[in-house]
């Protein structure tokens, strides 16, 4: 029996699944698999959190006040959209392997911090600037109207955010949003560049004790691709859910 799947699949495949089988590779994909979702969860939470505050400033006016207050608020509100925008500048401007790395070795100083929340801080950081967009034109894609009826009803700016654009701008922003959750999925495989113990990780390890570089990466790749479908399949069915909930 093994003669005849040497010859049908080749010796080093045959030998390779042996291998991981009798090493129990899987449990190191497994553990690789979720490491990586434990990171791109703790990403998309720091990067919708900075989205949302990036997007209210980006959109938000301060009320006109007279004298001195005034002034000082309308210097702030410069301020805080000048830094806003140099964030999302700097963020997509320059590429992801480089954040992290300078996160880890320069603000963290390879401290004992875990890596996976360095990690997640670094690419919720990188996110950040791309949902403060989606989240920015999701809400400016609300007609202007939604906001004076909230107004006129005697709500605070805070409370018409909340309770009327947001839900429906919301809906406008998942297909987007979970776009760039899948586009997170697959850049934490260089989060391994500081230690992190990742699928692309759990990858090298085995082309490393098994000699053979195809196999592993194939396999790796059909893990991403196991996550990324269950996500943007389960993320369709809500959106669905949403659509005829309206």
């Amino acid at each position: 029996m093994q003669e005849m799947l040497a010859a049908f699949l080749g010796e080093q495949t045959v030998a390779f699944f042996r291998a991981f089988m009798e090493q129990k590779f899987y449990n190191l994909l497994i553990q690789g698999m979720l490491w990586t979702l434990g990171l791109t969860a703790i990403a998309t939470l720091i990067g919708i959190l900075i989205g949302i505050v990036v997007a209210i400033i980006q959109i938000c006016q301060f009320p006109k006040r007279p004298g001195v207050l005034g002034f000082i608020l309308k210097w702030v509100e410069k301020i805080l959209k000048f830094i806003a925008k140099l964030y999302v500048d700097v963020i997509r401007g320059t590429p992801v392997v480089v954040q992290i790395i300078f996160m880890w070795s320069v603000m963290f100083g390879q401290s004992s911090i875990p890596r996976i929340v360095v990690g997640g801080i670094a690419f919720g950081v990188n996110s950040g600037a791309y949902m403060s967009e989606i989240i920015r034109a999701g809400i400016m894609g609300i007609d202007k109207g939604q906001m004076e009826a909230g107004r006129s009803l005697g709500l605070k700016y805070i409370d018409t955010m909340r309770y009327i654009i947001m839900p429906q701008a919301f809906r406008q922003m998942l297909p987007t949003i979970v776009s760039e959750f899948v586009v997170l999925i697959k850049e934490t495989a260089i989060v391994s560049f500081i230690g992190g113990l990742d699928l692309m990780k759990a990858g090298n390890i085995i082309i490393s004790r098994t000699m053979n570089a195809s196999l592993p990466l194939i396999i790796v790749a059909l893990c991403y691709l196991l996550m990324t479908g269950i996500f943007t399949k389960i993320m369709r069915s809500v959106e669905k859910k949403l659509n005829s909930s309206r």
